[in-house]
């Protein structure tokens, strides 16, 4: 049986992931974050004061690359970790006052991306989309 590569769903969307986040990365130069440092920051920015587990779980990242990621962070004055106050061998992740203000400049970034994305595609098309890519995710679940 021949597979042509170029039709493949895993291909395209390997292909199609690379591409929108090294054009995320792009934007983000300036401001020295990555898309996956991207995804991090956007959760807390909804809900800050989560531990490293729930930001793994959050981003869809094993824990291993969410404390990597965090470490990164944190050198860079994104985040800071303070032991959690329930469990002293925890620590909560919270975000400083410039992973606060990160948002204003990240967001509307990350939203000219998008729009470049999806030009000309039909909003209806990209909702369908999004519900087949999740009903794929759903599947594959263990």
């Amino acid at each position: 049986m021949k597979v042509n590569l170029d039709e493949s769903l895993g291909f395209i969307l390997n292909r199609t992931n690379i591409r929108m986040k090294n054009t995320l990365l792009h934007k983000y130069k300036d401001y020295d974050v990555t898309p996956e440092q991207w995804a991090v920051l956007n959760r807390l920015w909804v809900r800050d004061g989560i531990s490293p587990k729930e930001l793994a779980v959050l981003t869809s990242k094993d824990q291993p690359t969410t404390v990597r990621i965090l470490s990164k962070l944190e050198n860079k004055g994104f985040v800071s970790r303070q032991v959690n106050p329930e469990d002293h061998r925890s620590f909560s992740i919270y975000l400083t006052p410039k992973g606060h203000a990160s948002k204003n400049a990240l967001i509307p970034l990350a939203f000219e991306v998008l729009d470049r994305a999806t030009k000309g595609i039909d909003k209806n098309n990209i909702e369908i989309t999004k519900n087949v890519l999740n009903q794929i995710y759903k599947n594959l679940e263990s």
